[in-house]
């Protein structure tokens, strides 16, 4: 997979393009960046409509597979373009986010997040 990150995308077309291959998980983008295995206050959340020229100074793309972990991910978007992201994955009607199984791969967050979400109660 390959996520395109340009001057002229807000961080919504960044979150559509991974949300398409990822339908249970979404990225969040911060203001300041986290240590591994923790979240961000909400504060530091940016809005969707965010416009990436504003917060960074380089295009190219990420490219990875389902088998990269949440924590690899994250650190792929900080060390090429110096954003802050965080995976969170859905649960039910909600999306928590992944801070205790970072160490997950992406393939499992999603398939974890449509197992709790196809419950019925």
């Amino acid at each position: 997979m390959d996520i395109h990150v340009k001057d002229s995308l807000s961080i919504s077309d960044i979150q559509k393009q991974f949300e398409d291959r990822f339908a249970y998980l979404k990225l969040m983008f911060f203001k300041k960046g986290h240590a591994d295995n923790q979240g961000n206050p909400k504060k530091d959340l940016m809005s969707s409509i965010t416009k990436l020229d504003s917060i960074k100074h380089k295009n190219g793309k990420i490219v990875f597979d389902e088998d990269i972990t949440v924590t690899e991910l994250e650190h792929l978007f900080k060390d090429h373009f110096d954003l802050n992201v965080q995976v969170f994955r859905k649960s039910g009607n909600s999306w928590i986010e992944t801070t205790v199984t970072d160490s997950w791969t992406l393939k499992k967050q999603n398939d974890q997040g449509k197992e709790i979400s196809e419950l019925r109660f």
